[in-house]
């Protein structure tokens, strides 16, 4: 359970735009939706993706490394990394099990017998959307997976985009029409408040020092 009146302490050391910042992101922010990246070799692909997630109000986004372990890119991710939740995963069949426990839909972002265009897509559903590897695309343990499959329409000659393109477009499209929709997609109070005091002990530098004196002088 949050402590309300630390929180509200440790506001006073924000800044008044960093506040505003808070204010205006957290309504915007969602758990309706959510990005899984199955072992993406290229650094700059899965920052780029982490930073299409903040874009976009996407709160957590889920990170496979079976093959492939490295550090969050800070240049391309541009601080995304404070303000996303980042779950990491060893392995493919343990992330699906996470997101299905926690209410979600498997998307396989792929060309398939019974796949979706991306403007019939059902943006009720809680949804996963998986990406995969540059080259190889995703496993198929993520296509048997699959509850649906979702593909983005493409008239040119070239059959297939970066996976960081393909996350904005897919993103910026479904997050347009979940807020234009009646679908409770905001985070709950608690979950907003959780954010906060995350956000602030991810601002504050000598947070650790300002939580201490609090609690002493109680």
């Amino acid at each position: 359970m949050i402590d309300l009146k630390l929180l509200e302490h440790l506001e006073y050391y924000l800044t008044e735009n960093r506040k505003h910042r808070f204010d205006t992101v957290l309504p915007n922010r969602t758990k309706h939706f959510t990005v899984a990246t199955e072992d993406v070799y290229q650094l700059h692909n899965t920052s780029a993706v982490m930073r299409s997630c903040d874009v976009f109000g996407i709160q957590e986004i889920n990170i496979v490394e079976e093959r492939n372990s490295k550090r969050i890119d800070r240049e391309i991710a541009m601080g995304a990394q404070k303000w996303v939740d980042l779950n990491r995963y060893q392995d493919v069949k343990s992330c699906i099990a996470d997101v299905k426990a926690k209410g979600y839909q498997i998307v396989a972002t792929t060309p398939h017998t019974n796949d979706c265009e991306l403007h019939d897509f059902d943006i009720s559903k809680k949804s996963c959307f998986f990406f995969g590897r540059e080259t190889e695309g995703l496993s198929q343990t993520v296509l048997d997976e699959a509850d649906c499959y979702l593909k983005i329409p493409m008239v040119g000659f070239t059959e297939s985009l970066n996976i960081s393109v393909s996350a904005a477009i897919i993103l910026q499209h479904v997050t347009t029409k979940l807020r234009q929709s009646d679908i409770a997609w905001q985070l709950s109070e608690n979950e907003i408040n959780e954010k906060r005091l995350d956000w602030c002990k991810k601002t504050i530098k000598s947070y650790e020092d300002v939580v201490s004196r609090f609690y002493s002088k109680k």
